[in-house]
């Protein structure tokens, strides 16, 4: 893969890494304008992804927005069935599909997110960047059959397609008013390293463990993922990028559907 391609591996693990993400959708847009093969492809964001979530696992969880008890509930189910889906073999145009949906459906959750308030009590939390104060922490149990089932189906599709499911995964504790916006990128964070791990033990048992050359693109997404992380965990998180963003998944999403 291009080295000039370095810039763009850097600011997308910024970006992702600002929410406690691993930035493989973003790796995953990238390398398919290089045409990089599949299992390539897919070990190579499932790598970056235990990086780049590993550190904003650490930045937030340090700055005490780690919650075990709404954590343990998805990734109990979702590391099998991560290394479930990893051992699925799919041939090109079948990872070209499930891969072009999973960034369709990626880009339509990053033009619709919004973050809402939460309401606790007798108090309305906010969770706008704009806010004058920082948002309060919140954080409650999610029911284990919701858990357990949302984290089961995230895995596998993790595991298969090549990506840690923190991009789904924040949306639904969101929506569910179960977590605070920040206390949702730690679990995130968990979320990704586990079921990246896990995809990329599955695909070495499957012997479709297969590297490019990452080293350079390890670094920039270091670099990228130490910045963003802290910026994400300490202050305020623009979402203006969303829209660019967006528009990357949706060409890369249609060049996956395109016969080459």
């Amino acid at each position: 893969m291009d080295l000039l391609a370095l810039p763009a591996f850097l600011l997308i693990a910024a970006l992702y890494s600002a929410v406690g993400h691993g930035g493989a959708t973003g790796y995953l847009a990238l390398m398919s304008f290089f045409n990089v093969p599949p299992h390539v492809m897919a070990c190579t964001a499932l790598t970056l992804n235990c990086l780049t979530a590993g550190i904003s696992c650490f930045v937030y969880s340090r700055a005490g927005y780690l919650s075990p008890r709404l954590t343990l509930p998805f990734i109990v189910t979702s590391i099998p069935c991560a290394f479930l889906g990893a051992m699925v073999k799919l041939d090109e145009r079948q990872y070209a599909v499930l891969l072009g949906s999973t960034l369709i459906v990626t880009a339509i959750l990053l033009l619709l997110k919004r973050q809402k308030p939460i309401k606790s009590e007798n108090k309305t939390i906010s969770s706008s960047a704009e806010s004058s104060s920082p948002p309060e922490k919140f954080v409650c149990s999610p029911p284990l059959p919701q858990a357990g089932l949302s984290g089961a189906l995230l895995g596998f599709l993790s595991g298969a397609v090549g990506i840690g499911g923190g991009v789904f995964l924040s949306p639904l504790i969101i929506l569910a008013r179960w977590a605070d916006t920040k206390s949702t990128s730690a679990t995130a964070a968990v979320f990704i390293i586990a079921n990246s791990a896990s995809g990329l033990v599955g695909r070495a048992l499957s012997g479709a463990l297969e590297f490019g050359n990452v080293v350079p693109f390890l670094a920039a997404a270091l670099i990228g993922a130490i910045a963003g992380s802290y910026w994400g965990a300490h202050r305020s998180t623009a979402g203006v990028l969303r829209i660019p963003l967006a528009i990357v998944l949706f060409i890369a999403a249609l060049k996956m559907f395109l016969p080459k």
